[in-house]
């Protein structure tokens, strides 16, 4: 008898002690948790390992290509317990499953009216100023969600730094960057929609965020991709000086000019003419459906690139695309005027790039032998084949196998280091460079340092990406150090923190450039003579 009641005590005994600590990981959600004000009226979240978590808030609404307005206000408590609508995009209707595997993208539900943020906080109501940091996704200015990748949960980085996280929805594509500007007053502003919509929301921050706990004059807008170019572009936009105080941007330097009105309103003609609608009809824009719309747009986009290259002339780096427009309204000035600059002189700024990038996506790589490694790199360089080995080995003196050669990112990189440069030199607070070198071992390590690699370490997400990181002891071990950098970079602009060496701030002379892997490093100019030689004619 003794013996069972010993037993049932000990079963008690564990089932309270588990059940306490479910208890501290579990949701807490009801009518009167986790409520907060805003000036629209007031919402309802939940809390998650001591997280405040608040989904789907809208921060502005709008009709089809018009700026932006204050959402319409609401009296009783506003649900705010799950994601909000996306951007229509292109739907997806094949994936490749090697690499589909390592992001496991959420495309949610899609609707015109997109325009809601989210936030996570580790307090609401308190009075505490904590920092505040924005997070822009990527996709370019196509495509992508706040909500699309499983990295881009800001609760692990709120509860680490003690941060409030924000993430935001935003028009895409033909919806955010169609100039119709050609076509009456009601339109002069509809070619940069889709950033005046990111500006509103920061305005949004910048009204409502200190009741989340948040610092409305310590904001941090980082972004990886098209949010890094979107980053960048927020610094040249007037409308936006104020919102935010620090800047990051992933591997999505913006260095080209924007898109000139001259070629915008040819793809906004082009487009009516394949709708077959005349300039008069142009109201009619509003009813067609999005599938319809995004389908002519794509195909003006072909025909005016199609025509550009005719012409002989290039526009960006990357051809004509949706993206933000010199419309002399919310772009007055291209990237290189000096009153662009100007505008974000006093901006901290942290850029970089992975290693990787784009490069592991390409076929057959792996299987590359060393004898066809060179003559494709010849074809590439020509003489200049053998330096570039060299140049590479130099970079990455652990590089091994024929396909390390012709795997390395020199298009993103270049784009980083330009606009260092310019920060470095034009600014009046410092910029710091990185490079994020670790490599994946998940897949025979295919993956590599690939794009958005860096993700899952910037906002300590190890846990939730696991089939991109492989979820191993160096992988935590490296996301603590990272995002403690991140997180002290909004803090005080400054990335140096515990685990990592001395983090100078990047000058042109002395390209000093965090090189993160399971040994991070400060290196000068590390692929300095591998860029030249790929950036030769």
């Amino acid at each position: 008898m003794k013996s069972f009641l010993l037993l049932v005590s000990i079963c008690v005994t564990t089932s309270l002690a588990f059940g306490q600590s479910n208890n501290t990981d579990a949701i807490i959600a009801g009518k009167s948790v986790a409520v907060v004000s805003t000036e629209s009226g007031k919402l309802r979240g939940y809390i998650h390992k001591g997280i405040y978590t608040y989904k789907g808030i809208p921060y502005a609404q709008a009709d089809r290509f018009m700026p932006p307005a204050k959402p319409a206000p609401w009296t009783d408590v506003r649900s705010a317990l799950t994601y909000g609508p996306v951007c229509p995009t292109d739907p997806t209707t094949t994936v490749n499953d090697e690499f589909e595997f390592p992001f496991h993208h959420d495309w949610g539900y899609s609707n015109e009216h997109c325009q809601s943020l989210n936030v996570w906080t580790p307090m609401v109501n308190d009075g505490k100023k904590r920092p505040v940091m924005v997070w822009l996704h990527g996709g370019g200015f196509s495509a992508g969600s706040s909500v699309e990748l499983p990295s881009y949960d800001g609760e692990n980085l709120s509860k680490k730094g003690d941060v409030v996280v924000v993430t935001i929805n935003h028009r895409l594509n033909v919806l955010g960057f169609l100039d119709l500007s050609a076509y009456g007053e009601k339109y002069k502003s509809s070619a940069n929609v889709g950033m005046m919509d990111i500006v509103a929301a920061l305005q949004w921050v910048k009204q409502n965020i200190a009741a989340f706990g948040g610092d409305p004059d310590n904001v941090t807008i980082f972004g990886q991709s098209g949010g890094g170019g979107k980053v960048s572009t927020l610094m040249y936009a007037p409308s936006a000086k104020g919102l935010f105080q620090k800047a990051i941007v992933e591997s999505g330097s913006y260095v080209f000019n924007f898109t000139e009105p001259d070629v915008t309103k040819r793809v906004a003609a082009a487009l009516l003419n394949e709708l077959n609608l005349q300039p008069s009809q142009v109201d009619s824009i509003q009813n067609i459906p999005y599938e319809q719309l995004n389908a002519a747009g794509k195909k003006a986009i072909r025909k005016v690139s199609d025509e550009l290259k005719a012409e002989g002339k290039q526009v960006g780096g990357f051809g004509l695309s949706w993206g933000p427009i010199h419309d002399g309204i919310f772009l007055p000035y291209q990237i290189s005027d000096t009153a662009a600059v100007e505008l974000s002189k006093n901006i901290p700024l942290l850029v970089g790039t992975t290693k990787n990038e784009f490069t592991p996506f390409m076929p057959g790589q792996k299987e590359l032998t060393m004898e066809q490694v060179k003559a494709n790199l010849q074809k590439q360089y020509g003489d200049k084949a053998d330096a570039y080995m060299q140049a590479v080995k130099k970079a990455y003196p652990n590089t091994t196998q024929p396909a390390n050669y012709v795997d390395i990112d020199t298009r993103f990189r270049p784009g980083a280091i330009k606009q260092a440069d310019q920060k470095a030199t034009t600014g009046t607070t410092p910029v710091y460079m990185y490079l994020f070198a670790w490599q994946s071992p998940v897949n025979d390590g295919i993956y590599k340092a690939m794009h958005c690699m860096e993700i899952p370490f910037v906002f300590n997400n190890i846990n939730r990406c696991e089939e991109m990181t492989g979820g191993g002891k160096d992988a935590y071990a490296l996301a603590d150090k990272m995002s403690s950098a991140w997180i002290n970079f909004a803090k005080t602009g400054n990335p140096n923190t515990k685990g990592l060496p001395q983090w100078p701030a990047y000058t042109p002379q002395n390209g000093a450039t965090m090189v993160f892997d399971n040994e991070s490093a400060i290196r000068n100019h590390p692929d300095e003579e591998l860029l030249k030689i790929a950036a030769a004619p």
